[in-house]
């Protein structure tokens, strides 16, 4: 149970992590303020800011968020989203500060500022007592007496427009606080114009899209990079040795038997078992040639045998019938570890990420439809915890396989159109542009509610389907 656990938390958490860096570096590279980075939930267990972000490990090892500067797509800022903009502003100011040693000087600092001011004595405005207040008067005064050259040097770089605006204003107020209350009861169009610029809601209907989207997308562009390593590393491929043989069906018939190594289908070689499958399936009917190499005494028999496929239904990965040209055998088991150069790796990774995301979309949609039972074909956080404990056993191949397919679902169960999932989003944003506008806020509100419920309903269902399961057996 341990080691499942500790699996499931190892495999699943930077999946979610490079879910979360998708957005991130999206935003980033678009121009949108990125406020927080957080690797799992609260509560917080460490944090660290590094520029306009801080980075946050939360206490919580499964999941993590990443949060933009904004709240409300397409309407003017709330007032409480200007003044996180304003903190924000007074935290890149002291941190710049403080990266260039000012912090550390501030009360000799503090103690100059008379020096030069024009406002009597007894009438000058006192800054707060605190460093990082002090701090941003004194940046506040030096601007003001026209020294730009100190602000440089203080900062170790050049005042943004609304860092300008900002300190102006804390002059004039005697400290930050009363400046952040002022300027977020009215706010002066130059701030507002900051905002809207590297706010998420304010920004173009396609930087939003490709926003939400890069973090599915980062799930699904895993896959082909853990494949390319997988085929590189080596795959576990099943042989073209027969195993069991279905009585009545054209393989009996033609002779095959328990132990025949399949060597070629109609003069094709078939080194591996599903080369053998694809080629009866490619057959359509028509008679194969097969040539075998069975077993017998010291050396092996080359035999030769014409084996007429029969269309028949059979049972699919998704657990509807289909019919198939099939023979009627079934594999051995036997494998060989395959490996590729670099090149051929790459290629099979892409193709195989393409056939591995039609399955579970095709999947996902028979269950949708009602083609596929539910209860029995989909499994919750329980039974992903219980696939990681048992592949973890199984070696470095099993896992890196079982990391790509649940990254793949991660980023294909993350575009469904449900509020409080990127598709949700993205459901939204297609609305936005058809109809020319946002949603309203209140019919957003009242989708994420639902949304919301539904998640928490499925998630209750996935967990009492996978106890139901272990109590079963």
């Amino acid at each position: 149970m341990i080691i499942s656990i500790v699996a499931f938390i190892v495999i699943l958490g930077p999946l979610i992590i490079i879910h979360e860096a998708g957005h991130f570096l999206m935003a980033k590279r678009l121009g949108v303020r990125v406020l927080r980075f957080s690797m799992g939930f609260p509560p917080r267990i460490f944090g660290i800011r590094r520029g306009e972000t801080e980075y946050v490990i939360g206490a919580t090892p499964i999941g993590g968020y990443v949060r933009m500067l904004g709240d409300e797509v397409g309407e003017e800022p709330k007032s409480d989203d200007l003044h996180t903009f304003l903190v924000e502003i007074e935290h890149d100011l002291v941190g710049a500060a403080r990266a260039t040693g000012a912090l550390d000087a501030v009360a000799s600092a503090h103690a100059a500022l008379a020096v030069g001011h024009d406002v009597a004595a007894g009438e000058r405005p006192s800054p707060a007592d605190n460093d990082e207040d002090a701090t941003l008067y004194n940046l506040a005064c030096r601007l003001a007496t026209g020294d730009s050259a100190q602000a440089l040097t203080v900062l170790g770089r050049a005042l943004k427009p609304e860092e300008s605006l900002f300190l102006n204003r804390i002059r004039l107020a005697g400290s930050a606080e009363k400046a952040l209350t002022s300027l977020r009861a009215n706010p002066p169009d130059e701030l507002l114009g900051a905002f809207r610029a590297c706010a998420f809601p304010t920004q173009r209907l396609w930087k939003r899209v490709a926003i939400v989207l890069a973090g599915p997308a980062s799930n699904i562009l895993l896959a082909p990079i853990l494949l390319t390593i997988l085929f590189m590393y080596g795959v576990p491929t099943p042989l073209p040795v027969v195993g069991q043989v279905q009585a009545g069906l054209p393989a009996a018939m033609a002779g095959l038997q328990t132990g025949d190594n399949i060597i070629a289908v109609n003069g094709k070689r078939t080194p591996t078992w599903d080369d053998f499958s694809d080629a009866v399936k490619a057959s359509k009917g028509a008679p194969v040639t097969l040539e075998v190499e069975r077993p017998q005494g010291g050396s092996p028999a080359h035999e030769r045998l014409t084996i007429t496929p029969r269309r028949e239904q059979q049972k699919t990965i998704y657990g509807t019938m289909a019919s198939d040209w099939i023979i009627g055998v079934m594999s051995r088991g036997d494998e060989s570890t395959r490996r590729f150069n670099p090149v051929s790796a790459a290629y099979h990774a892409v193709i195989m990420t393409g056939s591995m995301t039609a399955q579970m979309v095709i999947g996902i949609a028979s269950i949708i439809s009602g083609k596929i039972p539910l209860r029995e074909n989909v499994g919750g956080p329980i039974m992903i915890a219980q696939l990681a404990g048992h592949v973890a056993h199984q070696g470095f191949a099993s896992v890196l396989l079982f990391t790509v397919m649940l990254s793949l679902n991660l980023g294909i169960m993350n575009l469904l159109p449900m509020p409080v999932l990127d598709g949700g989003q993205l459901a939204f944003f297609v609305f936005e542009g058809l109809r020319g506008k946002p949603l309203a806020t209140r019919h957003r509100e009242i989708a994420l509610q639902v949304g919301l419920f539904l998640l928490v309903a499925v998630l209750a269902f996935f967990i009492f389907n996978d106890i139901s399961r272990i109590v079963q057996g």
